[in-house]
């Protein structure tokens, strides 16, 4: 198989360089998020673990036994903060769903397989202290957007067990993957990452989730339609390597590309808003009007 040209690896993957407003944007989620902690009662920077950066936000629900959102922030494994997603947590606060939003370390100090473990701790805290803030521990979502995407499919598909003896086998209820990346050998040749990710052939088959039996499930996939057509391809990629029972959304949202298809999250009246409520069982604005 013909290995792809570097230059259009680059273009197809590197969204801040398609998406001209992107500096805007990620500015824009900065004081979105710093006015979304201002206005809650959240608990910030509990320590889930001992590690670099292992620490997590939480959103409590405004009423008992609410069921859990955790939200997994992108940046391809190197960048962006948790402190960058506290804006997707309100909307669905008021909705009545708990919220967590983790941390993890960043390439190339670490590397992916590292955050993966560390998201898998993250999970295991929340299963384990969910009551203390208003969740019910028995319906944990999770959502994530780009790198966070393929780490929510990867949180789908974790043996719970060998991760904590206390764990249910299945944790993770649903997930919503948000232009999630899930094969991830195209990555090992982008010239703009490789040197950050050091993904090998034996990394890169531990952490695609293409290769992975499909989970209970449900996963539902979604992607900006005016993403890259690589974005298009991964997304399509995990319905058909894990079937339509498992996948039983594959969208594209319309008008949105890799950057704002997020505002349709944290938007009420957004298709992806909608998506992640059907996940957690809370019922949409509309269906309360």
């Amino acid at each position: 198989m013909t290995r792809p040209d570097p230059t259009w690896l680059d273009a197809q993957y590197n969204n801040r360089a398609r998406v001209a407003d992107a500096a805007q944007i990620l500015e824009r989620w900065a004081r979105a998020s710093a006015l979304a902690r201002e206005k809650s009662d959240a608990r910030l920077d509990l320590p889930y673990g001992d590690g670099d950066k292992e620490t997590l936000d939480v959103f409590p629900a405004a009423r008992e036994n609410a069921p859990v959102l955790v939200f997994i922030h992108g940046g391809y494994w190197r960048a962006l903060d948790k402190s960058d997603a506290s804006f997707v947590a309100p909307s669905f606060v008021q909705a009545g769903a708990m919220v967590v939003v983790p941390n993890y370390a960043l390439c190339p100090a670490v590397s992916v397989d590292h955050i993966a473990l560390q998201m898998a701790r993250s999970l295991a805290w929340v299963y384990r202290n969910a009551r203390r803030h208003g969740g019910d521990p028995s319906r944990i979502v999770v959502a994530g957007h780009s790198a966070g995407g393929q780490l929510a499919a990867m949180m789908l598909s974790c043996q719970w067990q060998q991760v904590g003896a206390d764990l249910p086998a299945r944790l993770v209820r649903g997930a919503l993957s948000i232009s999630g990346v899930f094969d991830l050998e195209p990555l090992r040749h982008t010239p703009f990452l490789k040197h950050d990710l050091k993904l090998t052939p034996a990394s890169v088959r531990r952490l695609s989730p293409v290769g992975f039996p499909p989970p209970e499930g449900p996963l539902y996939a979604t992607v900006g339609a005016e993403e890259s057509e690589e974005f298009l391809r991964q997304n399509e990629l995990i319905r058909s390597a894990w079937g339509a029972r498992t996948v039983p959304v594959c969208e594209a949202i319309p008008h949105t590309n890799h950057m704002n298809v997020l505002h349709d999250l944290a938007d009420p009246q957004g298709r992806l808003h909608l998506l992640g409520l059907q996940l957690l069982g809370l019922p949409s604005v509309q269906a309360n009007q």
